[in-house]
């Protein structure tokens, strides 16, 4: 069995390099190509996807969409969960990493970004930014709506759909996708991995490269793999690493 996890292609955001979290952008032309890529790549590599899932964020849900019409999949069989979402940047969302680095220093933006439970600061109840005022969270429990979220606080709101995932994989043989975002699918990688805080921080997903997972029928990892060739994967996650450094 193969799972396969895919970070959507460049947004708007991530070109205008903000904390996006929650905040719902959509692709520029180059994440489109990026998606695309993607499943090409799943495409050259003779992987027969069984089901996809995604997160209910527009730029990862195009992305999904995308690699659908690539692959023939079925739209209507994409499945949605909040809980892949991106991890809630608080009151970070819509700011400049580079600018915020320049005013906070790289060393906090960096702790922001890639610390394991230390969040960023959060949003005020009353802040717009806030998902309670996002019509697409509406049907969400009001209790489980972050207003800022560190990666434990990601792992720990993934928990419910990673148990019930976990018993679909064993219950349906074949390879699986799933799309979905920098710090979601970085709360999957060291659930998989098995890493420590410490080694989930130097943890960077590029957008748009296929990671494949071989897994046993216990959801072992076996083997797993980027469908990129390694020097342009380093550049690509050198450019993720990047992004918090004042320029």
């Amino acid at each position: 069995m193969k799972l396969i996890l895919l970070r959507h292609g460049e947004s708007q955001w991530n070109l205008e390099n903000r904390f996006t979290g929650w905040k719902d952008v959509d692709l520029t032309d180059k994440g489109i190509q990026e998606a695309k890529f993607a499943a090409n790549q799943i495409i050259q590599e003779e992987i027969h996807i069984s089901s996809i899932y995604t997160s209910k964020l527009l730029r990862a849900i195009r992305t999904a969409k995308i690699v659908c019409n690539e692959i023939n999949f079925p739209l209507n069989s994409i499945n949605y969960d909040w809980r892949l979402n991106e991890r809630h940047y608080g009151a970070l969302q819509g700011l400049n990493k580079s600018e915020t680095a320049a005013k906070y220093g790289e060393e906090q933006v960096l702790i922001w970004r890639r610390s394991f439970d230390i969040p960023p600061p959060l949003l005020k109840e009353n802040d717009q930014r806030h998902p309670k005022f996002d019509k697409t969270f509406q049907d969400i429990e009001r209790s489980d709506l972050p207003s800022g979220e560190s990666l434990n606080n990601v792992i720990q709101r993934l928990e419910p759909f990673w148990e019930s995932y976990k018993n679909f994989l064993k219950q349906n043989h074949g390879n699986h996708l799933i799309v979905a975002h920098s710090n979601s699918l970085r709360a999957i990688v060291k659930i998989l991995d098995k890493l420590t805080e410490k080694e989930i921080m130097k943890v960077n997903i590029p957008t748009g490269v296929p990671l494949v997972y071989d897994l046993d029928n216990d959801n072992t990892v076996v083997n797993k793999k980027y469908l990129i060739n390694k020097e342009e994967l380093k550049i690509k996650q050198d450019l993720v690493a990047k992004q918090g450094k004042v320029q």
